[in-house]
């Protein structure tokens, strides 16, 4: 069953991408190289609660 998951930057505060995952395959939690508008660069955005 896939469930929606919000990724946070927690250098910035950010919480701007939505994706889905996988809870059965990937339990832990998810990391994601993503574009941040404040930083203006690519940086690790992590799973949130």
């Amino acid at each position: 069953m896939r469930n929606n998951i919000i990724l946070g930057n927690n250098e910035t505060g950010e919480r701007i991408y939505l994706t889905s995952k996988n809870k059965r395959n990937t339990p832990d939690r998810l990391q994601l190289k993503k574009y941040s508008p404040k930083l203006r660069k690519r940086v690790v955005f992590t799973e949130v609660k």
